[in-house]
């Protein structure tokens, strides 16, 4: 197949996760994520980026992928660093009037997707001329092109040919196509559309054919520039998409493209799996991985289970298993020693935590978690920090109202939510399962070592930093913002930082992280500034400072 990649103009890969996506959180993938997704997809080199729907019925919501005009498009991505090649976005025909579309040349967007059934393609078609005129490369998408005999294709062909969109695009909405009737509708476009305008293909795998249906319609030998949709892990309603990392993986390996899978990786672990979570569709990446690396799904799930690795880790150790027939053949042993030679070459706790010792030294240390009272008694705080030169470090965020010096990041999706300039001055200590964005972490840590394996939240980020610090050295910490778990209101001033379920267990936790902290009390001081479910009840707002 290596040789098929002659037969194209060229091949565009498009990922449409932030609208055909949306269809499972209602577009409210939150600001952070939207950026995230965004930026990661860039990374991974896509050449199109659709950014959501159109649709002058829902009003601008900051954290959704759903707009009313072309205006909230740009005040979402304009801060973005980086664009590919072409973003978009989608209207659905009669939901978006064309008053609501800026010129393109004013526009964070290069072209816009029209869905429109058969029964209106007349209409719709004049409306991707409107588009056009405005400076857009307009996509015709032909929604349940099930739906068309060769007499409705004749029609809207010649509709096509008129208005010369981009690309006019076959969209399986039903998910009822097989390659082989895939390839009909294909040959019958092909043969009949100007040659100049793009043919495209939108699966949806609700025979769980969407990834085959991708690689039938790329196989099929052409002049013309293609367009083959997909999102990250599937993400999509009911059976979901094509999987934008297969397609990506198929161009990688079958027609010389050279995507970077490991982007779209991460976006799926940070930010599409929550959803996943919540909103289940199928596929998993622990098949993708295995089937990306040639080897036993048992392999990936191992790893997966060690729960301290992250996702490029697990790709890096999936691709040291040798010789290549070893893949196949599941070894619970070697992956053991695979995964101890990678933690004893990447991580080095004893030289880590020495050096965090030598950093700390002779500072008074602040620790600052994300509890209400970090705000309700900022006072005492205050007049901490006047009276002590202070080292802060914050757990898993990072304050807008405190001077920081160091974070200790321990989970991935709260690593991504930091979005403050002043992150780039700060030291950072993280634990092995999260990767590095933008510089690397100037500490890292074997989280397998810092759980608590019994506990329901075994990864209590406190509990970690605390048991960083005694093996590092530190004798005195001083602390605010741990305020402890609560049965009946929310106890953190960023409310998404709370797990769903402590409200029910609130009580048991308090206990057992009060019961550690007097237990490391006897090798450390532990004074709490502001109030804490943690303390000792006699002592509670009583640090003197």
């Amino acid at each position: 197949m290596k040789d098929a990649m002659n037969n194209y103009k060229n091949i565009n890969l498009l990922d449409c996760t932030l609208r055909d996506g949306g269809y499972v959180n209602d577009w409210n993938f939150g600001h952070d994520n939207l950026m995230s997704v965004f930026e990661r997809l860039v990374a991974s080199k896509v050449d199109i980026i659709e950014v959501g729907f159109l649709d002058e019925r829902r009003p601008y919501d900051f954290n959704r992928s759903i707009f009313p005009d072309t205006e909230s498009i740009k005040k979402i991505f304009q801060n973005a660093s980086l664009k590919p090649p072409m973003v978009v976005g989608m209207i659905d025909f009669g939901t978006c009037d064309i008053s609501n579309l800026q010129p393109c040349s004013e526009s964070f967007i290069d072209g816009i997707r029209v869905i429109f059934k058969k029964q209106k393609m007349h209409a719709a078609m004049e409306f991707c001329r409107q588009v056009k005129a405005l400076g857009y490369k307009v996509f015709s998408q032909l929604v349940s092109i099930t739906a068309y005999e060769n007499s409705d294709l004749d029609e809207l062909i010649e509709l096509v040919n008129d208005v010369e969109p981009y690309a006019v695009s076959m969209v399986d909405t039903y998910g009822l196509l097989n390659p082989s009737s895939l390839l009909e509708y294909y040959n019958y476009l092909d043969e009949h559309v100007n040659p100049n305008i793009n043919i495209g293909f939108h699966a949806h795998n609700n025979f769980q054919l969407g990834y085959a249906n991708c690689i039938a319609f790329l196989s099929k030998p052409t002049k013309r520039n293609i367009v083959v949709d997909g999102t990250l892990y599937g993400m999509g309603k009911s059976a979901g998409n094509a999987p934008l990392e297969l397609v990506a993986m198929h161009l990688n390996q079958n027609y010389g493209k050279a995507y970077d899978l490991k982007p779209m990786l991460e976006s799926i672990e940070e930010s599409i799996k929550p959803f996943f979570f919540r909103t289940p569709w199928g596929y998993k990446t622990l098949f993708f991985l295995s089937a990306q690396n040639e080897c036993h799904p048992n392999y990936v799930d191992y790893f997966l289970k060690k729960e301290n690795l992250s996702i490029s880790s697990i790709e890096e150790l999936l691709s040291k298993i040798e010789p290549k027939d070893r893949k196949l053949l599941y070894d619970k042993d070697y992956a053991e020693s695979l995964y101890q030679s990678y933690i004893k070459q990447h991580t080095n706790d004893a030289s880590v935590f020495a050096k965090i010792g030598k950093e700390l030294e002779g500072k008074d240390i602040l620790l600052v978690g994300p509890g209400q009272n970090i705000r309700l008694q900022k006072s005492l705080v205050d007049e901490f920090c006047k009276k002590h030169d202070c080292f802060v470090i914050s757990i898993n965020y990072l304050p807008d109202f405190l001077k920081t010096d160091c974070v200790f990041i321990t989970k991935i999706n709260r690593y991504r939510q930091i979005d403050n300039p002043a992150f780039s001055k700060v030291k950072v200590i993280a634990t092995t399962n999260v990767s590095p964005k933008d510089k690397n972490f100037d500490y890292v840590i074997n989280r397998e070592n810092l759980l608590e394996p019994k506990e329901s939240i075994k990864d209590n980020s406190f509990l970690m930093l605390l048991k960083v610090l005694l093996s590092s050295g530190v004798k005195s910490v001083y602390c605010a913002g741990f305020d402890g778990y609560s049965d009946k209101e929310d106890n953190y001033f960023i409310p998404e930082m709370e797990y769903d379920f402590v409200k029910q267990i609130a009580v048991h936790l308090n206990s057992h992280i009060r019961d550690v902290v007097n237990a490391y009390r006897k090798s450390m001081t532990i004074k709490f500034i502001t109030f804490s479910q943690y303390d000792h009840e006699e002592d509670v707002n009583s640090a003197t400072f």
